[in-house]
């Protein structure tokens, strides 16, 4: 059998407003997520990025080619009907922190995770409100409960939304204490996908790049900066 393929129905896809946040309608008519909801969006920004996705489809639909859409379906039919336990997961990153499980050697390797990433322990500490502490080796330690208590406090505080977002920020990066930075803008979002990524760096330089994982790699670092720019167009103005 061919597999079913939704083809283009409508001339014009457009971001309206109405009570309550803004809707995506083609040709009047507004979009549902695939749960049959309404696609209630929370800003314009992000109303206007999906219209775009769906005013630029060709004769077939590709959503593939529509990360805003499915990002905002996720946020309604998956994150809202079970935000806590969404929020509980991501949390529990904290707990075993990428930036907290650092190498003993090679000495190089040593040096340069932590000038990349106790800054970012530092600004956590400062700024959060939470202080993470390194450990040396694979072996799972604990981290400060309070600490955990706190981060985990403001994960639960994201619109389902922003959650959507922060999700793929910290399940991509391994890291919890980077999707916080990335959602508030102290560096780059390239430079924060950076950060992530020293182990892998420093295994290119030793042993030189491998073609699949170079095309893995940077289908991961999209999706990253996709997440970081659906966080922002969620935030009110």
């Amino acid at each position: 059998m061919t597999e079913w393929k939704q083809k283009r129905f409508w001339t014009t896809a457009t971001a309206a407003e109405i009570d309550g946040g803004w809707q995506v309608q083609l040709d009047g008519r507004a979009v549902k997520t695939p749960a049959k909801a309404p696609l209630m969006l929370p800003t314009a920004a992000l109303a206007q990025a999906v219209a775009a996705e769906w005013d630029a489809q060709d004769e077939v639909v590709n959503p593939l080619t529509m990360p805003f859409t499915r990002s905002a379906n996720a946020a309604i039919d998956k994150v809202a009907i079970q935000h806590a336990e969404v929020a509980d997961m991501l949390a529990a990153y904290g707990d075993a922190d990428l930036l907290c499980y650092r190498a003993d050697s090679p000495e190089g390797l040593v040096a340069r995770q932590s000038a990349t990433w106790d800054p970012y322990l530092d600004w956590a500490a400062d700024t959060l409100g939470a202080r993470l502490a390194p450990r040396t080796g694979v072996m799972h330690e604990s981290q400060d409960a309070d600490a955990l208590a706190t981060l985990a406090k403001q994960v639960h505080s994201f619109t389902e939304f922003e959650l959507a977002a922060f999700h793929d920020l910290v399940s991509l990066s391994g890291s919890l204490i980077l999707g916080f930075a990335a959602a508030q803008d102290l560096n780059p979002a390239p430079t924060i996908w950076a950060a992530s990524r020293v182990d892998e760096a420093w295994q290119i330089e030793q042993w030189g790049e491998d073609e699949e994982a170079q095309e893995v790699e940077q289908i991961k670092k999209a999706s990253f900066l996709h997440a970081k720019a659906f966080f922002d167009a969620s935030k009110p103005l």
